[in-house]
């Protein structure tokens, strides 16, 4: 058996839009080594990481880390957004697969931020009144618990709160005073707002089943080798090295796992082509591609908008790469749809030879947005036929080896490549 990074604590980073396969290969990590927890370290419940096991069992990962249904433990690090609402409902299904105790599972760091109802509402209420120009959205209220917490620190519910019902209770009052003024600001007729006594009541329940815990707990966790780090969406969506302003209120990059951990092995993932939700820049779109190559897993949803899908943007996975500090090595998947797909491409450049997207100075969103401008013009330059190797085509394209690649859903049809991942363990 080939041990991944021989015992290094190994982060799973997407080099695009999102939804590439985080999920199925932290599963596949899992499910063949000792793994001692997946730790989430940034994003919230609207991840959507999906997960099919041999057996046929499937759940599609939030908060929870992916190798729930294997028995391992989840951290969720003080990098993420907590929403205790959807954790019951992920409990509940995992339970229904055969997860004995899915809360006994968990960990949740005390500074970690908490989604509320509140937070959500105003989310959707802000991207409805938005109209045309949403930016893009999964409508769970994960960017307004940040922003939220940025513009009033004193009102922001963290997760040792949930211990201490009385000042929970006053924090949720404001917060829930804040969202109906706001909401009520943006659109005619905002949603109502539960009581502050109802979510009081849910978060208590969700507070008795979870462990507690502080940056001594994770450093005690970090001792064992071989963690999982678990990231979500992707470094193209990185609230301040995506295209502006059609990005996340998260750092989906390596730079939370560099604070959590210090040595780590890199492994960014990528499909076979480049796919993303809802609004902004998608150079090697196809609404050909988009008709044919349907994912059960990623439907238009309300918030989130179309789900699209284009030729490989080795331009854009390259900037992705260089953004997030490069990478040890790749996980390609998809590649099941590759061989099946003979009109897929590669795109190596954009007009005028363009090879390299620029990165900026760090949290310039100025230029983040003259990106964004320049790519919803750039028409991508295509390889005249499709590769006849796909991992040599993807390590040329990117200049970084191929270490596991994925012909399908379940653990059983990854392979790892033991000599490449040797090289970097």
């Amino acid at each position: 058996m080939t041990t991944f990074g021989q015992g290094r604590h190994v982060a799973v980073v997407d080099l695009g839009f999102g939804d590439a396969g985080k999920g199925t290969v932290v599963d596949r990590l899992c499910a063949t080594q000792p793994v001692p927890a997946v730790i989430r370290f940034n994003g919230g419940a609207q991840a959507g990481h999906n997960v099919v096991l041999a057996d046929g069992r499937s759940h599609t990962f939030a908060q929870f880390g992916s190798g729930t249904l294997r028995g391992v433990p989840t951290h969720l690090s003080r990098f993420m957004v907590f929403d205790p609402v959807a954790l019951v409902a992920e409990a509940a299904h995992l339970a229904a697969l055969g997860v004995p105790d899915p809360f006994g599972l968990l960990s949740v760091d005390r500074d970690a931020l908490v989604a509320t109802p509140y937070h959500q509402a105003v989310n959707q209420a802000r991207e409805t009144a938005r109209g045309a120009a949403r930016h893009g959205s999964c409508g769970m209220g994960v960017g307004e618990t940040v922003a939220h917490s940025i513009d009033r620190p004193d009102e922001a519910v963290r997760v040792g709160d949930l211990a201490t019902p009385e000042l929970l209770r006053r924090k949720l009052a404001k917060v829930r005073e804040w969202a109906l003024s706001t909401s009520a600001s943006l659109i005619r007729r905002p949603a109502p707002k539960p009581a502050v006594d109802t979510v009081v009541e849910v978060f208590a329940v969700v507070a008795a089943r979870v462990r507690l815990t502080g940056a001594g707990d994770l450093a005690a966790l970090l001792r064992q080798p071989g963690c999982v780090f678990e990231g979500a969406q992707g470094v193209l969506l990185d609230e301040w090295r995506g295209f502006h302003p059609y990005t996340t209120w998260s750092t989906t990059t390596f730079d939370n796992v560099a604070e959590l951990a210090g040595d780590f092995l890199r492994l960014g993932v990528l499909r076979c082509y480049t796919t993303r939700h809802g609004a902004g820049p998608l150079v090697t779109e196809d609404a050909g591609l988009t008709a044919t190559l349907v994912d059960p897993h990623n439907h238009t949803g309300p918030w989130q908008g179309a789900f699209r899908v284009g030729h490989f943007d080795a331009v854009a996975h390259r900037y992705a790469i260089e953004v997030c500090g490069g990478v040890d090595g790749l996980a390609l998947t998809h590649l099941d749809v590759a061989a099946r797909t003979p009109e897929l491409r590669v795109c190596r450049s954009y007009p005028g030879g363009l090879e390299r997207l620029v990165p900026g100075v760090f949290r310039d969103l100025d230029h983040q947005e003259s990106l964004t401008a320049r790519l919803a013009e750039a028409v991508p330059h295509l390889d005249a036929e499709a590769p006849t190797d796909w991992i040599a085509a993807v390590e040329g394209a990117v200049d970084a080896p191929v270490l596991l690649t994925s012909h399908g859903p379940t653990a059983e049809d990854k392979v790892v490549w033991a000599g490449s991942v040797a090289q970097v363990g």
